[in-house]
């Protein structure tokens, strides 16, 4: 099982909010996740929450960063 931690869209049509999610590399974006980790909200601001902990938790377990959520938490 390939892990990764990506962004699965929620909200209503037209807004830009997303959560980041661990999950199976071959599900799709926005079905069933193992675990979530926080929320982000692109805007002017790009508004955030993320737990570095579990993430870094996850990372160690071998689930890859998307290039989107590793700019996210740096």
């Amino acid at each position: 099982m390939s892990l990764v931690i990506r962004l699965s869209r929620t909200g209503k049509k037209g807004e830009r909010k997303f959560r980041i999610v661990v999950k199976e590399k071959r599900s799709r974006r926005d079905g069933d996740s193992v675990e979530v980790l926080g929320w982000y909200q692109k805007g002017k601001e790009g508004q955030k929450q993320l737990n570095l902990e579990r993430f870094k938790y996850w990372v160690s377990k071998g689930a890859r960063p998307s290039l989107t959520v590793s700019q996210i938490a740096k």
